[in-house]
């Protein structure tokens, strides 16, 4: 039986509020939901769905067959699994024994899948049939990877996955684990870089839900539904906040735009979270009725386009909230649901009520309202630090104040706005351009489905500006003119703003998190102008 609890707790009467979570670890958390919601149900994927007191027997079986491998507590296990009911319910029985998921992207090649497992010192990885063979391909040159468990497609024989789970107990008790034991080793999808693993414990992940919940509103008669993959934090705050909700989680294979609306109107969803490209997407998708006939009442979102925001609304039937968070920081803001205000005004939110941040410049310094600089913030929920980087941690939380690295402003209403990376900017010359304000003004030209905005050096400004620019279905460099993308930007934008040199790509670079790669963009030792258009002398640029 669950943990017997109350309402969440807060401390008030500073900034920064302390909230006293009942649950002692997600565990406990699963245990309770599944004491007061035995029936409901917790985990719907194409059709399957499993109910929370059938879900806490397989945790149960699942962690009883983790725990007779003789991991001790805080051992790494990789997990390399597409969506489906397996991967939720091997991370919630990871919790149960004290031992830590290292979520394996499933696009990884040997370089990639190597990488993470070896920093991690993963002493065991589950992995599923259909990766297998790049799992074993690396296996042999990782010294601490001591035991492989293969699951899903082929599991017939004796010792596979399933029939260990199905023999295993389901009865388990709880290992000594607590709020602020680690859970998550969750690599970042950062553009630059070898990814760093932040640190994240069971108390992260439950305020994230806590406050999800609370300002959702989430009751007994809501749906949630997400689309990106388990291995990112989306999938594992959202089944979080279910949890504490009693509510289900629709899981979908992966994020499709022509089933988007259809799996959302067939299975009841009232709200979702998205990200990324996947507004746009779903916005340059051909309209049908399917896409109105739905129950949901709230989408939160990170990076919707301020000139798209009311669009999204209207076409959509629903209102659509910015939220913004890291995987370092968790949730940082989001806007409330009352807040129409904000609508349209590119406006993240206000602070959490467990965080409070600020906007700074090179020194350290809050500068005044509506001046750009650092966002930093302090408070919960935040990583340890990196696994095996102290010096990244130290650069990265200092004095209390965690260092985002993104550049923003804060408004006249106290709404917080991001408008760019700091190294993620064109110096031009003496001119600070943000890429991302200039690639939210690409996107809305007609006939462009997607764009990347990277500086591009020059002798005379120092940089210029550089648009990768991904067209629409049916669309082609024969029908779309470059021209007419920079008539487009010039008539939105300052003209120090408007890109020099567009170059069509079929396809952008992206990271699981749906974020353009730039380093792939800004190759080294590499003439970016070859194969661009250059608006300056109105000519294509050739090798």
């Amino acid at each position: 039986m669950g943990q017997q609890v109350g309402p969440v707790r807060t401390k008030k009467g500073s900034v920064v509020e302390q909230v006293n979570l009942p649950w002692a670890s997600l565990g406990h958390l699963l245990e309770d939901a599944a004491s007061k919601h035995p029936a409901q149900s917790f985990i719907i994927f194409e059709g399957e769905r499993i109910s929370y007191a059938d879900a806490d027997k397989r945790v149960n079986r699942i962690a009883n067959v983790l725990r007779g491998l003789g991991l001790q507590k805080g051992a790494r296990v990789g997990v390399m699994m597409p969506n489906g009911l397996d991967f939720p319910l091997i991370w919630l029985a990871l919790a149960k024994t004290g031992l830590v998921l290292v979520p394996v992207n499933v696009e990884y090649q040997h370089h990639d899948l190597e990488y993470v497992l070896r920093d991690s010192g993963a002493e065991a990885a589950i992995v599923h049939a259909g990766f297998e063979s790049r799992l074993q391909q690396t296996a042999s040159s990782l010294k601490d990877l001591r035991h492989v468990i293969v699951a899903g497609a082929g599991d017939k024989d004796a010792a596979g996955f399933e029939a260990r789970v199905a023999q295993a107990s389901p009865q388990h008790m709880i290992a000594d684990v607590g709020e602020h034991d680690l859970i998550n080793i969750q690599y970042t999808s950062g553009t630059t870089g070898f990814p760093k693993g932040c640190m994240l414990t069971h108390r992260y992940w439950m305020l994230i839900g806590h406050f999800g919940k609370e300002i959702l509103g989430a009751n007994a008669k809501d749906v949630n539904f997400n689309a990106q993959p388990f291995y990112y934090m989306d999938g594992m705050w959202n089944l979080t906040l279910c949890m504490m909700a009693g509510i289900p989680l629709v899981l979908a294979p992966r994020f499709s735009v022509s089933k988007f609306w259809r799996t959302v109107a067939d299975n009841g969803v009232t709200f979702f979270y998205c990200l990324g490209a996947m507004p746009v997407m779903l916005m340059n998708r051909e309209a049908d009725a399917l896409e109105k006939q739905h129950k949901v009442r709230a989408v939160y979102c990170s990076g919707i386009g301020p000139q798209m925001h009311r669009e999204l609304e209207t076409r959509f039937g629903c209102p659509w909230r910015e939220g913004y968070g890291t995987t370092e920081s968790g949730t940082e803001t989001m806007a409330r649901l009352d807040d129409f205000a904000s609508v349209g005004t590119g406006s993240l939110g206000r602070n959490i009520a467990s965080k409070e941040s600020r906007i700074v410049d090179n020194a350290g310094r809050e500068v005044a309202q509506g001046g750009t600089g650092e966002y930093i913030s302090r408070g919960e929920p935040v990583m340890l630090g990196y696994w095996n980087k102290p010096e990244a941690t130290a650069e990265t939380l200092r004095e209390g104040w965690f260092h985002s690295g993104d550049l923003g402003f804060k408004d006249a209403q106290g709404g917080f706005h991001i408008v760019g990376r700091i190294k993620d900017m064109v110096r031009r010359s003496g001119e600070n351009i943000s890429t991302a304000e200039v690639e939210s003004v690409l996107v809305l030209h007609p006939s462009v489905k997607l764009a990347a905005v990277v500086p591009v050096p020059d002798e005379v400004r120092g940089e210029e500006v550089k648009a990768y620019v991904v067209l629409r279905d049916g669309e082609n460099p024969e029908t779309v003119s470059p021209q007419s993308i920079i008539d487009h930007a010039k008539s939105q934008l300052a003209a120090f703003k408007v890109p020099r040199y567009v170059e069509f790509v079929d396809a952008l670079p992206m990271t699981p998190s749906e974020r353009v790669e730039k380093h792939k963009l800004i190759k080294a030792k590499t003439d970016l102008r070859l194969g661009s258009y250059d608006r300056t002398a109105g000519d294509w640029i050739r090798a």
